[in-house]
């Protein structure tokens, strides 16, 4: 009883919150609910009473029920007279997200704002349920790293709700491209065409490239992969080109790239890597099949993270403005607050989105393909 309840009393919430009902909109009726939960007249009742009385819902005698106007009963003070931003990410403690996440905290904290974090664990019902706490608390603005960028995303309307209701966000690392938000990015394209780029110019033709095909930063540094072969008019063979989604991570570009390795006539030379931290995981592999880096292989990251110098192959990688980038995005942020407010005179100035261009960071993991022919020829003298 009271799970069929619950059920029923959070699927009008959240219908509220993505903004299928706006205010004052009839909601469905009692016997239309009964057949889309299939449970008892009483349930749905006790479910409406509840939202009534917690100001979700009024209603009107003989005409139905009805979504309210938000109100302070329905939205819960996160701190009383304090100004506050959410900050969501897709990992608060992994990899390179603390840097920048203390780059916009620490901005936001010196002009005065709480800062709340939370975490989607790149998982839409996980960034579904955060995205309707915000909703349902007193937030200035919003800065979000999206979920799953490159795919559909369910979630859409609870981001046209925050437009609504006038709560700016802002979007880093990627972005929902139907949305067209404001954004704080890396040029992910550039950064993918110069790890490769910088392998063909060391003489490397063979070369694989290693992709997260659920965000946009995978799509594009694909891109950027294809379109460096191209502009060099070098081949990309056929089996050369390994995407894995965020459910695969674990696994497949490392079956994958033992596969390769295993199966292929040729030996690749070299490898792109969608990141650092896919660039260590794949040296395991590496050293399974005896293949040294860079005398055998050449290795590229993404991210210049601090798993770039802690391996005992310093990686070769493209910069990441971390601590940079959550400084622009706080800045960003409170000038869109400021001007919701009201409080910058010139609303010309229109805000814009901000794109970091990436550069390359060479250390001990590339080399080029005739070092490598001239040890092969020192180890058979």
């Amino acid at each position: 009883m009271a799970t069929k309840y619950n059920k029923v009393k959070q699927a009008i919430k959240s219908s509220i919150l993505d903004g299928t009902f706006q205010p004052h909109q009839k909601i469905n009726s009692e016997s239309e609910l009964m057949k889309q939960f299939d449970v008892s007249r009483h349930t749905v009742r006790l479910a409406i009473g509840d939202l009534v009385t917690q100001g979700w819902l009024y209603r009107k005698q003989g005409a139905g029920t009805f979504c309210s106007e938000k109100t302070d009963e329905t939205i819960q003070q996160v701190g009383l007279n304090q100004k506050n931003i959410a900050i969501v990410a897709t990992y608060i403690s992994d990899y390179i997200f603390p840097s920048i996440i203390r780059g916009a905290e620490s901005y936001l904290s010196k002009q005065g704002y709480h800062v709340s974090l939370f975490s989607t664990n790149n998982d839409h019902e996980i960034e579904k349920k955060v995205l309707e706490k915000i909703l349902t608390q007193q937030y200035d603005g919003v800065i979000v790293e999206p979920t799953k960028s490159a795919v559909h995303n369910p979630n859409i309307n609870y981001y046209l709700n925050l437009e609504r209701l006038n709560i700016p966000y802002i979007m880093i690392n990627a972005y929902y491209d139907e949305l067209e938000p404001l954004s704080i990015v890396v040029d992910d394209e550039k950064g993918g065409y110069l790890q490769t780029e910088h392998l063909i110019e060391l003489g490397h033709t063979n070369i694989v490239g290693i992709f997260k095909s659920d965000d946009i930063q995978g799509s594009k540094r694909m891109k950027g992969y294809v379109k460096a072969h191209r502009h060099h008019q070098v081949a990309i063979k056929p089996n050369n080109i390994i995407t894995y989604d965020s459910k695969e991570k674990a696994t497949k570009p490392v079956n994958d790239l033992y596969n390769i390795l295993t199966n292929s006539i040729e030996v690749p030379t070299a490898i792109v890597c969608y990141n650092d931290e896919l660039a260590i995981k794949l040296l395991d592999v590496l050293r399974e099949k005896n293949l040294q880096v860079p005398e055998d292989i050449s290795v590229v990251g993404y991210d210049d993270s601090f798993l770039a110098n802690v391996s005992e192959v310093k990686l070769t990688t493209v910069d990441h403005p971390k601590s940079d980038m959550g400084i622009k995005a706080a800045e960003v942020i409170l000038e869109l607050i400021h001007q919701q407010q009201g409080e910058r005179q010139n609303k010309r100035d229109k805000v814009t989105s901000v794109v970091f261009d990436p550069k390359l960071v060479i250390r001990s993991s590339t080399q080029s393909v005739s070092n490598k022919i001239v040890n092969q020829e020192l180890l058979f003298e």
